[in-house]
């Protein structure tokens, strides 16, 4: 199985909260680089936890919602709806 076939297998909101949680780490280390953090083991890593697990539960979250909100609205949704502008 390779890495693409297994991406695509993921959940868009799981994919969406990884790519979140990979931004947050990132933004983190830029952090780290620039001395915003101290240069303690324990520091870097709470630093890379809080800010990859922060961004990657909030944005699966608000993606989840919108996922089951588009899913709710197209099973109400008729198929066939026809304009009922002239009646």
């Amino acid at each position: 199985m390779t890495t693409a076939s297994r991406w695509r297998r993921l959940s868009l909101p799981l994919r969406v909260g990884l790519i979140f949680a990979a931004a947050g780490i990132i933004l983190a280390i830029v952090g780290i680089v620039r001395g915003a953090v101290p240069p303690q083991p324990l520091s870097i890593l709470l630093a890379l936890l809080i800010s990859g697990g922060s961004w990657g539960v909030v944005s699966w979250a608000v993606t989840t919602a919108i996922v089951d909100v588009e899913t709710d609205l197209a099973e109400d949704t008729p198929k066939d709806v026809a304009h009922d502008e002239h009646a």
